[in-house]
């Protein structure tokens, strides 16, 4: 799973890559970041990316990864993937952020215990940036697929 996990971080770094910024992928390491660098204005910036399988409307962040970010002193990003779309979260212009106690996954990997660690609950209008992701009722190659199925019938 963590690897799935690193290679979604990768993937992010490159196509933000593409877009200008220069990161490198660090999820492997001991840093509280997945990603350093720079951004598209040559700012220094840290990255913490998460990839959630489900949606919520808050977008929750441990109070200790917020602040490890911030501490670096560089432009601190927090990206959130669900279903529902991408937001990036520039943690320095965020003020007034109050904590909320919640149950966590333990960062050991090796047992399911949650425990309670104070968290922030970010508003996704708090989000620098957001793509949503669009509903599509049919795939690019529906009609290709349909078109070739009657030719297929009709040639029968």
């Amino acid at each position: 799973m963590i690897e799935k996990i690193h290679n979604w971080e990768k993937a992010v770094v490159t196509l933000l890559n593409l877009d200008g910024w220069n990161l490198t992928h660090t999820g492997k390491g001991s840093e509280s970041w997945d990603a350093i660098g720079t951004t598209p204005k040559g700012q220094e910036c840290v990255i913490e990316m998460k990839f959630r399988n489900k949606y919520y409307d808050t977008k929750i962040l441990e109070k200790f990864k917020h602040d490890k970010l911030i501490e670096t002193g560089k432009v601190a990003l927090y990206l959130v993937n669900d279903p529902k779309g991408n937001y990036m979260f520039w943690l320095n212009n965020l003020e007034g952020l109050k904590t909320k106690d919640i149950y966590c996954p333990d960062t050991t990997l090796w047992n399911n215990k949650k425990v309670l660690k104070p968290c922030y609950l970010l508003k996704e209008t708090d989000a620098a940036i957001i793509n949503l992701n669009e509903e599509v009722k049919s795939g690019v190659w529906d009609s290709y697929f349909k078109t070739k199925e009657k030719i297929n019938k009709k040639n029968s």
